[in-house]
C-alpha cells in the first residue's frame, strides 16, 4: 500500500518553520529545493525574493514518514490557514499512482494533472469532492518497504 505523508504550505515561512521542526524532531533534510530551480515557464516570472523561497522540502521522521512542505508564493493568494495542508501519497507503482489519483480526483478538481515532472517523479495534485487536498507521486527510487 502507498505511504501517506503530511504536506504543509506556507506564505513565505517554510524555511523558518522547517528549521524549527528539525530542531524538534531531529534529523536532516533529505531534500531542499528552491523555486529558482524550476524550469523557466513562458509568462511566469519570479522575483529574486520568490526564487529563494522553498519549492519543496522533506524532513524524514520515522518508519518512512516524511514531513514535507513548500512556500505558496505570491501567485497563490487563495492560501489560508486550514487549506494549507495536503495529504501526500507515495505510491509503490505508476499504476497504483494512477488508480489513487483518478479515484481521488473523481468528482473533485484536478489542480495539476498526474504526469512526469522535472524533479523525476510521476506526480499530480487534486482536491477531492470533500475539499481535501491530495498529492500523488511515484518514483521507483523512493519506495519504502514497510
Amino acid at each position: 500500500m502507498a505511504v501517506i505523508n503530511p504536506y504543509l504550505t506556507f506564505k513565505g515561512k517554510c524555511e523558518e518553520a522547517f528549521n524549527h521542526y528539525k530542531k524538534i524532531f531531529g534529523g536532516k533534510f533529505s531534500y531542499l529545493g528552491r523555486f529558482e530551480e524550476m524550469p523557466a515557464e513562458e509568462g511566469f516570472e519570479l522575483t529574486d525574493s520568490q526564487k529563494q523561497k522553498i519549492m519543496h522540502i522533506c524532513l524524514p521522521l520515522d518508519n518512512g514518514t516524511l514531513l514535507m512542505g513548500s512556500d505558496s508564493g505570491d501567485w497563490a493568494p487563495k492560501l489560508t490557514t486550514g487549506n494549507n495542508i495536503a495529504i501526500s501519497i507515495r505510491a509503490k507503482s505508476k499504476e497504483e499512482a494512477d488508480k489513487l489519483f483518478n479515484g481521488l480526483a473523481k468528482g473533485g478538481q484536478i489542480t495539476m494533472p498526474i504526469e512526469n515532472v522535472f524533479w523525476g517523479d510521476y506526480f499530480g495534485m487534486c482536491v477531492d469532492k470533500f475539499d481535501i487536498n491530495w498529492m500523488v507521486s511515484f518514483n521507483p527510487e523512493h519506495i519504502v518497504e514497510q
